[in-house]
């Protein structure tokens, strides 16, 4: 049996300390309270006919209620499927359909607009004293969870994650992080990414974990300074932010800082630890490897080594990392030579949810996994990412998919064609924009209406440039890169 929640019973009988706080609700939760509520939610998702191997969908904001649902559905053995609560109705509904989900568990603003069943988490402190649920008796190969990420091809594919994967994933960052009862971890990630098992892994080691709903630097800053926050999440621009200013009061516990969502230029990378002198954990990972479940690290230790500022290190435990050529995924590229980037490991997914096509070509038969990122290995091993072989965009962590965007703004009745692409911004990595070519007059301010209409807002460009024919290898491939080309802002 290996069902992940049980971490939580084994905890729960052996301390009796805080290890969950959101400070802008106040609540405070135990691992023995967690479990209680855990196990009164997993009942009541069974009560509505939720069974093993049952998609469930948790459409809530960050929250504790998010993390005792997906709690909830692996204790039962169903699949949970975390969705953003800035997801549109069209962009939840695409993910209710794909995945055949049985229930959403969501809030009270949200149930009018969805057409399945849906449960919401109320009276959730009435819960802490509740009889135990016994965990369902899955397996390593179980499923536990799709995690739904897109590619070119614009439609978000469900990656098939394990109860298995977790364990690694859990593993890992525990290891990475040397965490112990007496870290004070400050989280940031929404938890609708697998970002979110940097969490799970604070609660596994019962470390005081602080949930923060909503990024505000103040409150981040207060919060690290009140309650000598040892470990804290970061990324990019909440990097790139701290340089600006000095702020070694504030993160004077601080031993350790997770970067994570996105590259993290070498300028502030140099000039954060020359501020503040501590370690920036930069981590490589993805969706389908549960961040560095199966990845590469660089750990404090490394800092002797990593004057440069630009590697993302070696690899965790029980990972293995190559660089192989970008058409011929059989043929292994020498140091310093640029290639895909493959990851093979036991918290790599099974594959891609009803993506059989998609499953074969990326999840390779001995045990390969093709990150359509590119980069190179140097003599020590140490990994260096250069570009990507997909043009997905990173702002601040998130995730934005060119195809799916333009898709939806093609149907905008001025347009005739467009594409989406990335500038490069300093503070946030990249931003998205679009290249248009209008049917007559220009309408930025009609197209923009649209997009905040029909998109989440992280995904809506912000810049409009106008065109009078999109650049095409022989009339038909676009080539984003030469637009990233003529219209690249450096700062």
């Amino acid at each position: 049996m290996l069902n992940i929640t049980t971490f939580l019973d084994a905890n729960s009988k052996r301390l009796d300390k805080d290890v969950l706080y959101n400070p802008r609700t106040g609540e405070k939760y135990t691992s023995g309270e967690i479990l209680s509520i855990v196990s009164e939610i997993g009942r009541q998702l069974k009560s509505k006919y939720v069974h093993e191997g049952d998609r469930v969908i948790i459409y809530l904001n960050n929250s504790c209620e998010y993390l005792f649902s997906l709690f909830a559905i692996w204790r039962i053995g169903a699949i949970a499927i975390p969705t953003n609560r800035v997801f549109t109705h069209s962009e939840l509904d695409y993910i209710i359909r794909d995945s055949q989900a049985k229930l959403v568990i969501t809030d009270e603003k949200a149930t009018d607009s969805i057409d399945i069943p849906t449960y919401i988490p109320s009276n959730i402190e009435e819960y802490k004293d509740c009889e135990v649920l016994e965990a369902f008796n899955t397996d390593w190969d179980d499923l536990c969870q799709l995690q739904y990420t897109s590619g070119t091809t614009g439609k978000p594919k469900g990656a098939m994650l394990t109860h298995g994967n977790y364990f690694t994933a859990i593993h890992n960052e525990c290891d990475v992080l040397t965490l112990k009862q007496d870290d004070v971890f400050l989280g940031i990630y929404p938890m609708a990414h697998v970002g979110l098992s940097w969490a799970i892994a604070a609660l596994r080691a019962a470390a005081y974990y602080i949930l923060i709903e909503e990024f505000n630097l103040d409150e981040y800053l207060e919060l690290c300074d009140k309650e000598k926050v040892t470990v804290l999440t970061g990324m990019p621009p909440v990097i790139h932010s701290l340089t600006t200013m000095n702020r070694t009061k504030e993160l004077s516990t601080v031993r350790e800082i997770i970067s994570g969502g996105g590259p993290l230029h070498r300028k502030i990378w140099k000039e954060f630890h020359e501020t503040y002198q501590i370690p920036i954990i930069n981590a490589y990972g993805l969706s389908e490897s549960i961040v560095i479940g199966t990845g590469t690290v660089i750990r404090p230790e490394d800092y002797r080594e990593a004057d440069r500022f630009e590697s993302v290190g070696h690899p965790v435990c029980f990972s293995e990392v190559k660089i192989v050529d970008e058409i011929d995924p059989t043929k292994t590229m020498d140091k310093y030579e640029q290639g895909e980037i493959a990851l093979r490991g036991p918290a790599i997914a099974k594959g891609y949810w009803r993506r059989e096509k998609q499953t074969i070509e990326t999840f390779l038969d001995d045990g390969w996994f093709l990150t359509g990122d590119i980069g190179y290995l140097d003599e020590d091993n140490r990994l260096f990412i250069t570009d990507r072989k997909k043009d997905m965009i990173v702002m601040s962590g998130w995730k934005i998919y060119p195809t799916e965007v333009e898709e939806v703004l093609i149907k905008y009745p001025k347009l005739k064609e467009i594409a989406i692409f990335s500038i490069n911004d300093i503070h946030r990595g990249e931003l998205p924009v679009a290249a248009v070519v209008w049917k007559d007059k220009p309408d930025h301010e009609g197209l923009i209406k649209f997009a905040r209409e029909n998109l989440s807002r992280y995904k809506v460009p912000r810049e409009i440039y106008d065109l009078d024919e999109l650049p095409r290898v022989n009339g038909w491939k676009l080539l984003r890169r030469e637009l990233r080309e003529k219209f690249k802002i450096r700062n």
